[in-house]
């Protein structure tokens, strides 16, 4: 049975590549319960690693000292990220994309990609140490007759 109410959790956890580990079985779990569809899940999920890898690597660069802040609420029809790493952040529009140019044989770039490609709102604080991410639950599509 779905929740009325957004479940809300906020944690923080070690900059380790590991660390994300438990935070996403548990979102995952109340997106399944919330009815959204695997396709939402796996967008999900996806852009919440990406968020996440690119916030010990790059944020907090590898120390694992450092830790970052994840809240999140799930709804009926929307799921909210929000991260917050412990690095001197970054200008995402300064960030080349990865499908042009000498920019293809770079790995950087692919991670924001992606969390744009997946979710339907990312956005950067002025800092870039901390992300803001929402996908909105996927419409059932009605069947051709």
């Amino acid at each position: 049975m779905a929740s009325k109410t957004p479940i809300t959790h906020s944690v923080v956890i070690e900059s380790t590549r590991s660390g994300i580990a438990g935070v996403c079985k548990r979102l995952l779990s109340e997106l399944r319960t919330n009815n959204f569809s695997q396709e939402d899940i796996f967008a999900v999920h996806l852009a919440l690693e990406e968020a996440f890898l690119n916030a010990v690597k790059h944020g907090n660069k590898m120390d694992s000292a450092k830790s970052v802040k994840i809240d999140y609420s799930v709804g009926l029809d929307k799921v909210e990220i929000s991260m917050t790493d412990q690095g001197d952040g970054f200008e995402p529009e300064a960030i080349a994309d990865p499908r042009w140019g000498e920019s293809l044989y770079k790995p950087e770039g692919r991670g924001l990609l992606l969390m744009n490609a997946y979710m339907d709102v990312v956005e950067f604080n002025e800092r870039g140490n901390s992300v803001y991410m929402a996908r909105y639950k996927e419409k059932p599509r009605l069947a051709e007759s």
